[in-house]
């Protein structure tokens, strides 16, 4: 058996790091990662790539070897584009795994550390709790109570309770600590526990995929067909005017790369990994790419008090006790040296030995801490009596309880102390402590003592009774039976200040701010009221009459409640299903075990980073960082700007297409000469394509965008009009550079001269057309141009491009252009131009 001293000690830093490169990083074989090389080749492994790489084959051997290099290396160029989105989105995935890679609790040097589980080894003691995954494969030292779920290694869904000295004494990776306590001795890390067993199996699940990027890529199948359809057409009216063959056909693969928006699958991945990686830096953590599409469309989120509404950093203001309520901060408390026990040895706040200033030596719940810095100096030896070996047996804290209860050796004598919910104690008490003596509690005390518990509470107290017994201390359910009450404390947790500003931009956004608290009644309307979160105590419901109605009238009395208190975990439950029932998609927030259940219940289930369970970061969909409502409203900000990119892109990339295909396909219905060369329609596919679409992906949202209603979860990426805007916009691009090919042919210039007209208006519309994208309610003069200065570089880039292949000699010749005249350019300008500012100027009246 484990000695005390070394229990609490742990292993030596020293001795954890030699230990370490002995035995290995406690962590189960990762599926082999791809390598750069191979995802640079699987860009070019494309049936279109693979076609347009034959036509250029078959157009070197025609003779027309400056061609052919030259798509070549744009085929090349477009391969390096993808592989460097597809490597970044990689590395922003790999780097958020490792982020949310799990924690836990050691003892290390003598001091309770709090590591990332790989870093665990053979002789750590970990210390466990109720909701946490157990780190790695040990042998239990000590326990308490202490129940796991084993189901993920057994089958078996009955919890499985342990103890010292039997079978049941093992615990193993991946299982979870469903109630109690204990500490654990590492036996045995990485691939040889357990889990390291199964590993293989983990392995093989598959990454979620977007709902909106399947949804695209049948899309796209789609407008492949079309595409094909439309390009075979264009290529045997060609064949029929008798065009050559063979440029008929490169001509017809051409169009086909440059209108099939084969990308948009992948641009949706980027988007969507670029915005997680923004939301990590606003302290939210992504665990499900799908969640962030849904994040646009919450209009519910229930969100707990403590240390997300408010600032968790609990101070006790009042105390009650001899019959009336002391201010902490005006007057000094008497002496009570059995309220000052209960307080001090009924709680699991940590104690860093090493560290001689009590304020930085406590650790652990933010109200436990606050009762001990208030009351440990009238019992003296604070760490003494915090130390482990003067607690001989616990009930841990339990929702459903709510108290706590310990026994406690002192001088050989065994007292029980516990603390808990005032209105759950007094019904457990029959005497009352008061001024050093225990008189027998009466009606009417109870009554008055309530009647100051309410009193407290209006002024947003969090209220904690504190009893003991020393005496028929059975262990067992009777043990909290026949208490001796002696008193209260009201501890304060003031809102965090960006909070209310949040909750104002919720109602702005069409979203509900619910508070859901375990919190008395008048507590939680007090700190509700000073956020804007409820004006009436007709908003706020208490568990307790959630209990007694049925579903049915609870889906009723949602629609007009803000507030809910004293709440155990199943309520929670209920809660989220009636809101749902109600077409809400609800974000639920959490960190106890027991809300695990809610919170996947949840459209999006966000688990608090700092104080949450494993168990519960297991199930959300996100993670604060730093457990604040304000991070919640901020990520769904920006998963509505996300969406809000994707569709602008979408509208970009499918309006640009559908222009090309349409100068083409209306150029061969009328018999006129091909406008565009193959090579320029592959040009205008890289040079305007690319760059623009994936700058459009890291757009600022609209300034108004958290003014506008949530939108549907079943809402087509294509409604509100859009598909209207790609039609209209996609046939001016297509009717503009034809009309412009006209003029050329008309003014009689040559026919490279004509089609460079037309292939610098279909250039040159295409980029004034990307910031019409930018929003879909303003016009291009009320959006600043320097807000996203990526786009505005692609923009260059794209215009140097041209300019490159129009003004360079030796570009010149491979590309078929000629250099244009500024009097050339006025006609390209006014083309590409002028349909642009009159969808402007319309925009502008129509919102104003």
């Amino acid at each position: 058996m484990i000695q005390e001293k070394e229990l609490v000690r742990g292993l030596s830093t020293a001795e954890a790091e030699r230990r370490l490169k002995t035995f290995g990083l406690n962590e189960l074989s990762h599926k082999k990662r791809v390598s750069p090389i191979i995802i640079f080749f699987s860009q070019f492994n494309d049936f279109m790539v693979w076609v347009l790489m034959t036509a250029t084959v078959i157009s070197g051997l025609m003779g027309e070897k400056a061609d052919a290099i030259t798509i070549l290396i744009i085929i090349i160029i477009n391969g390096i584009l993808g592989f460097i989105q597809e490597f970044k989105t990689e590395k922003s995935l790999e780097a958020l795994k490792s982020l949310a890679a799990p924690t836990c609790k050691v003892y290390r040097d003598g001091n309770v550390q709090v590591i990332s589980a790989k870093n665990l080894t053979l002789g750590d003691i970990i210390i466990l709790e109720s909701g946490d995954r157990v780190p790695a494969d040990g042998e239990l030292v000590q326990c308490n109570s202490l129940m796991v779920d084993e189901s993920l290694l057994t089958g078996e869904s009955v919890g499985v309770n342990k103890g010292l000295g039997k079978k049941e004494s093992n615990l193993y990776m991946g299982t979870t600590v469903l109630k109690g306590k204990g500490l654990i001795k590492v036996t045995q890390v990485g691939m040889k526990t357990e889990m390291g067993n199964i590993a293989n199996l983990l392995q093989n699940i598959e990454e979620e995929k977007s709902p909106l990027k399947e949804r695209l890529e049948s899309l796209g199948k789609v407008l492949v067909f079309i595409c094909l359809g439309i390009c075979a057409v264009v290529t045997a009216l060609g064949i029929l005017r008798g065009n050559d063959l063979a440029e008929m056909f490169l001509l017809g693969v051409s169009l086909a790369v440059a209108a099939i928006p084969e990308g948009l699958p992948a641009i949706v991945t980027v988007s969507l990994a670029l915005g997680v990686s923004r939301m990590l830096k606003r302290n939210a953590l992504v665990r499900k790419l799908p969640a962030v599409e849904t994040l646009g469309c919450t209009s519910v989120i229930c969100s707990d008090k403590t240390g997300t509404l408010t600032q968790n950093k609990m101070t006790v203001k009042e105390v009650y006790m001899n019959e009336r309520i002391y201010n902490v901060n005006q007057e000094k408390l008497p002496s009570n040296p059995m309220l000052a026990r209960a307080f001090v040895f009924c709680n699991d706040t940590n104690y860093n030995f090493g560290e001689k200033d009590v304020e930085k030596a406590l650790y652990g719940d933010p109200t436990e801490t606050a009762l001990i810095k208030l009351f440990f100096r009238e019992i003296g030896a604070l760490r003494g009596f915090l130390s482990m070996s003067h607690r001989v047996y616990d009930i841990p804290f339990d929702s459903s309880r709510k108290m706590m209860s310990v026994i406690v050796k002192e001088n050989g004598k065994e007292t029980c102390y516990i603390k808990g919910a005032p209105e759950r104690l007094l019904e457990r008490c029959s005497h009352i402590y008061e001024e050093g003596k225990v008189k027998t509690l009466t009606y009417q005390k109870k009554k008055q003592i309530i009647s100051f518990v309410e009193a407290m509470s209006n002024r947003a107290l969090r209220c904690l009774a504190a009893a003991y017994k020393d005496s028929n201390l059975e262990r067992g359910e009777d043990l909290e039976k026949n208490l001796i009450f002696i008193g209260v404390a009201g501890i304060i947790d003031p809102p965090r200040p960006e909070v209310k500003d949040a909750v104002l931009r919720c109602r702005l956004a069409g979203i509900k701010p619910i508070m859901i608290t375990g919190d008395h009644k008048n507590t939680a309307y007090a700190i509700a009221k000073e956020l804007n979160i409820c004006n009436t105590i007709d908003q706020v419901m208490t568990g307790e009459e959630i209990e007694v109605i049925s579903d049915k009238e609870l889906f009723s009395k949602v629609q007009k409640t803000r507030v809910f208190a004293r709440v155990s975990p199943s309520h929670k439950l209920r809660i989220v299903k009636a809101f749902k029932k109600n077409s809400n998609i609800v974000a639920m927030t959490g960190d106890g075990v027991n809300d695990a259940p809610a919170i996947k219940e949840a459209d999006i289930g966000v688990s608090m980073g700092v104080s949450g369970t494993d168990v519960t970061k297991e199930a959300s969909s996100m993670i604060l960082m730093d457990d604040n409502f304000a991070t919640i409203v901020a990520a769904v900000e920006e998963g509505r700007t996300i969406y809000s990119n994707i569709r602008k892109f979408i509208r970009y990339l499918l309006s640009c297409n559908l222009g090309e295909v349409l100068t083409m396909f209306l150029a061969s219905i009328f018999y006129l000469p091909t406008p565009l060369a193959p090579i320029q329609i592959l040009f205008v596919n890289l040079a305007t394509d690319g760059l623009p679409a994936i700058a459009l992906g890291v757009d600022p949202a609209d300034k108004d965008i958290m003014k506008q209603k949530p939108r549907e979860k079943t809402e087509s990426v294509f409604s509100r009009g859009l598909t209207e805007k790609i039609m209209v916009r996609g046939s001016l691009i297509g009717v503009c550079t034809l009309l412009s090919f006209l003029v050329g042919i008309h003014f009689g210039f040559d026919l490279n001269t004509s089609r460079t007209l037309a292939l610098s208006t279909l250039v040159m519309s295409q980029l004034i057309h990307v910031f019409e994208c930018r929003s879909e309610r303003h016009s291009i003069f009320e959006i600043k141009f320097l807000t996203n200065p990526y786009l505005v570089i692609a923009v260059c880039t794209s215009i140097t491009m041209l300019c490159l292949i129009l003004y360079v000699p030796f570009l010149s010749k491979i590309f078929h252009t000629t250099a244009l005249t500024i009097g050339q350019w006025l006609i390209v300008l006014f083309f590409s131009g002028t349909i642009a500012l009159i969808n402007s100027v319309y925009l502008y009246i129509k919102v104003k």
